[in-house]
């Protein structure tokens, strides 16, 4: 009656329509959900938990807990108006008459509503069972009185209704009419005409009626509500969730329209129990009226403790709800029905039903527009075991239902809805940080995975370009304790893009009756998280270190996201230090070093590859096209004290790009060159090196016009927007000491010999380069103050002639020895550009 003399019938059938399409949407996704396993304890909350992650599942939980509290307190305050308007002493009088005998004020309503409660309360405190009986024997009443006022509707005369409406000075009599059924009443009653409510005082709107109304159709939960107690839910729950809907849907519309055609709207706006005036038998409507709101007082009390018992029992909010796990000895959850009953108490003290009419329906409507988005999420992932058996939905439906929900929401209160979702976040960040991991599973990972699948095939490696080029890092590590620093440098080096960490075991899987490298994973998955970088780890089984670098560069990542550039550590005589123990990420915590590693070796144990087989590596991945780094004493590199130091001048990353190792043909513009330009920049583009400052040297010798070649450079690095300081540095002392060496000047007829075998390999050039050279250029390298944090170095490619690998190693370490933090480079592929 309320809804429909505001409102009007038109309206009426709208709200009905809308809410029912919230709802049948809703029960859509329940049901679906509700038949793909197993459900416990928890209905709803169980459901989203388990789909969506404790996140969700616990703020939404809380949520849906406070929904039933509140819904319990409305329809426990709807009874005491309802018992106060059939009791109550009329406003004005001092003492009532004939059974007109109940006080009316606030305190006295808390009263009414505080003894009603505790009937509530112990219903459920005796359990389940009793609340199954007792709900059906209140079904067998309720549904005798909807039968009695059907058939009033037809049996009942014309008649006029008094009506005593309360006035700050008394009393004020109106009447309404019964006309039966006519059609000037339905005329009259097609259109709205929303008008103060007397209850409350305060002027009603399609949102405020909407928000009552809608508190009637929030019973589809009950029966997933008691999914712990039901012996087949996945059966009972479809079945009698999508009958009771349909069911109410229909009795709604036919009590509307059979209402807006025979009382006016002074009837139905005035007086809320009007039905017992027209009514063949007035005392039964009363009795109805009683036991359909104890019921569903009692449906969300017995609900909010069995939403809070499954919140207790899976641990997501520790011992704040340690108390709601204990239960009875056949079970029954007492503790979170008194907890529940406290809370729905403290709720009766709003005092009117339609004060907190708004708030419960946004909670209900959050809650539903959630149990849409997990079936949608299960849906969308396409995980094979999301296999219900209800197939009556799709992600249409559900996306409808989540939309329905949220345009509410916000038309109700958008108070109330942004509170709620202001209150959801905190909730979600707070369990996010907070609660422990859990074993349900994460759809999180079945979506991630489901939309990483699809743009990894749509990402089409024949549609590179040089603009959009950016480093993609495989880099080996034997073993982390010793490599901690060098992991994060890299992480630095890689500028959003792709970083594995690959590792080889030296076994034989043959010999093996399992994968060895199964139980390594959780370390080094461990290991990445710790260390708080942004890489994937790639293990494999090789009988040689150099078989397995050679099968990570061929199988590691997928399609247009493989690693274009192999970083190594350098092969030296140093012995290795434990770089995990004196780091932060594990001396700040209680856990000890990581599990699973080896300690490191000693410097009496056999190394793992030798020298040969070392270059081998390098020469094996620039054949396949990969530009090449090695990475020298960066386990020396403090990178926090280097770019947080207060010293003045901030630090310096030394740039050398021309081939020290080749003095005959150094050139600047190479694509090797300009590759190590390119990671020297990517590198002081990283958010923690910004503070750092390029210096890039330019080797001069006398007579070549140095400052003309300066110019060529400053132009190079403008149009590639590299902010750099170039520094000249004559070497021609450090030439002289290679032409000493060589079999003739610069132009003879060696050089015109070499230059004829290609710019690929220099079979010639490591031979003829000599030590003291060598010593000279690292000399020369290591006098340029101030000392940088790291340097960047030409890498040249190793020679053809494998046997003079050992040789070429042997250079690098001279040039390289003393320099601390040193990463050598050679790159294979254009990177740069100066086009938009």
């Amino acid at each position: 009656g309320f809804v429909v003399g505001h409102a009007g019938l038109y309206q009426a059938l709208a709200m009905f329509a809308v809410a029912y399409f919230i709802i049948g949407m809703t029960v859509l996704s329940v049901c679906a959900i509700a038949t793909n396993g197993a459900l416990d304890a928890g209905g709803a909350y169980y459901m989203i938990s388990r789909a969506l992650g404790p996140e969700f599942g616990g703020s939404i939980g809380i949520m849906f807990f406070l929904a039933n509290v509140c819904g319990s307190a409305l329809y426990v305050l709807g009874l005491v108006e309802a018992v106060v308007d059939s009791f109550g002493i009329p406003p004005g009088q001092e003492a009532g008459t004939g059974v007109h005998v109940l006080p009316q004020s606030y305190w006295y309503e808390l009263l009414y509503g505080t003894v009603l409660l505790a009937l509530c309360l112990l219903v459920c405190l005796v359990g389940a069972s009793i609340y199954a009986k007792a709900t059906f024997l209140i079904f067998l009443i309720v549904a005798a009185v909807l039968g009695t006022i059907l058939v009033s509707f037809f049996a009942t005369r014309p008649l006029k209704v008094p009506i005593h409406l309360p006035h700050f000075n008394g009393t004020e009599t109106d009447n309404g009419f019964f006309t039966g059924f006519s059609l000037n009443t339905l005329r009259d009653n097609l259109g709205g005409g929303y008008g103060v409510d007397y209850t409350t005082g305060q002027m009603m709107s399609f949102s405020s009626v909407f928000a009552v109304m809608f508190n009637g159709c929030t019973g589809i939960m009950a029966g997933s509500n008691m999914s712990g107690d039901l012996k087949r839910p996945s059966y009972s729950i479809p079945r009698g969730t999508i009958s009771a809907v349909l069911f109410t849907y229909l009795v709604y519309n036919l009590l509307a329209f059979l209402m807006c055609a025979t009382c006016n709207r002074i009837l139905l706006q005035k007086d809320y129990g009007f039905l017992r005036d027209i009514s063949i038998f007035p005392p039964l409507v009363t009795v109805g009226i009683y036991a359909a709101t104890l019921s569903a007082a009692m449906s969300n009390l017995i609900g909010a403790s069995r939403i809070l018992y499954a919140l207790a029992r899976d641990d997501l909010f520790g011992r704040a709800l340690a108390l709601a796990k204990k239960t009875s000895a056949s079970g029954n959850p007492v503790m979170a029905v008194i907890i529940s009953w406290l809370v729905v108490q403290v709720v009766l003290f709003s005092g009117k039903l339609n004060t907190i009419a708004s708030v419960v329906t946004t909670f209900f409507l959050l809650v539903y527009a959630t149990v849409n988005l997990a079936c949608l999420a299960l849906e969308w992932a396409s995980a094979p075991n999301f296999r219900p058996t209800f197939r009556y939905f799709t992600w249409h439906t559900c996306l409808l239902g989540i939309a329905g929900c949220c345009v509410m929401m916000f038309l109700i209160s958008p108070v109330s809805a942004s509170a709620s979702l202001g209150f959801l976040l905190l909730l979600l960040l707070a369990l996010h940080y907070l609660s422990p991991s859990s074993t349900w599973g994460y759809i999180s990972q079945a979506l991630i995975f489901h939309q990483v699948r699809k743009y990894l095939l749509m990402l089409d490696v024949r549609k590179d370009h040089v603009k959009f080029w950016r480093p993609q890092m495989l880099l080996m590590v034997q073993n982390p304790r010793g490599s901690a620093r060098l992991i994060d440098f890299v992480n630095d080096l890689k500028k959003s893009g792709l970083y594995v960490l690959g590792h080889v075991e030296l076994q034989d899987l043959d010999m093996l009756p399992s994968d060895p490298l199964q139980p390594q994973q959780d370390s080094w998955l461990s290991l990445v998280d710790k260390l708080n970088v942004k890489a994937f780890v790639s293990l494999t089984l090789a009988p040689s270190v150099r078989h397995g670098v050679r099968q990570l560069l061929f199988t590691s990542g997928l399609g247009g996201m493989r690693p274009n550039t192999l970083v190594l550590g350098f092969y030296d005589d140093e012995a290795p230090q434990d770089g995990l123990a004196r780091h932060p990420a594990f001396t700040s915590t209680r856990e000890e070093v990581p599990l699973g590693f080896p300690p490191l070796r000693t410097p009496t144990t056999p190394k793992l590859l030798s020298a040969r087989e070392y270059v081998g590596i390098v020469a094996d991945a620039l054949k396949m096209l990969r530009n090449v780094l090695l990475a020298r004493q960066l386990e020396s590199l403090d990178k926090a004290w280097e770019l947080r130091r207060a010293a003045s001048p901030p630090p310096t990353i030394h740039v050398w790009p021309v081939n020290l190792l080749r003095p005959d043909s150094a050139r600047y513009a190479d694509t090797c060159s300009l590759f190590l330009l390119q990671m020297a920049c990517v590198l002081n583009m990283a958010r923690a090196w910004r503070r750092a400052r390029l210096r890039l040297f330019l080797c001069v010798e006398a007579g070549t016009m140095p400052h003309a070649q300066e110019e060529k450079l400053r132009q190079l690095l403008k149009d590639l927007r590299i902010q750099a300081q170039i520094q000249l540095v004559p070497w021609d002392a450090i030439t002289r000491l290679h032409w000493q060496t060589c079999r003739g000047p610069p132009g003879g007829p060696a050089e015109e010999e070499e230059e004829e075998e290609g710019v690929v390999n220099f079979p010639t050039n490591t031979t003829q380069v000599s030590d003291e050279y060598v010593c000279a250029a690292n000399k020369l390298v290591l006098e340029q103050s101030p000392a940088p944090a790291v340097r960047f170095l030409y890498l040249p490619r190793p020679p053809a002639d494998t046997s003079l690998y050992p040789l070429y190693l042997h250079q690098l370490e001279l040039l390289t020895r003393g320099l601390g933090p040193t990463v050598l480079v050679h790159g294979v592929s254009a990177v740069t550009s100066t086009q938009l």
